[in-house]
């Protein structure tokens, strides 16, 4: 298997990262995506035909509950005690001249 990591792969993928690698860290980092690399070729030898495809490893659903309205349209009760009122809506001083 062992992938090979070329120089220009590691240049590209740390000016992507804005990495600026010495020498060594750059040796390492071949090595360690080489390792990755392989690790993903032996995973994909496994046959996961029978495995259904899934987002979640646990059952995810909806905890919310459904938004019903209980107390309707209240607008009324809430401008009777406006000082000055427009339409359906509270006048008041401007602020942005």
């Amino acid at each position: 298997m062992a992938n090979v990591i070329s120089d220009e792969t590691i240049e590209y993928v740390g000016i992507l990262a804005k990495l600026e690698l010495s020498g060594e860290e750059r040796e390492r980092a071949k090595k360690d995506m080489g390792e990755m690399l392989d690790y993903i070729d032996k995973l994909n030898e496994l046959d996961t035909s029978a495995v259904e495809p899934m987002s979640h490893i646990f059952p995810v659903g909806n905890v919310f509950r459904e938004d019903v309205v209980t107390n309707g349209d209240e607008s009324e009760d809430t401008l009777a005690n406006a000082p000055v009122r427009k339409d359906n809506g509270f006048v008041v001083p401007k602020t942005i001249g």
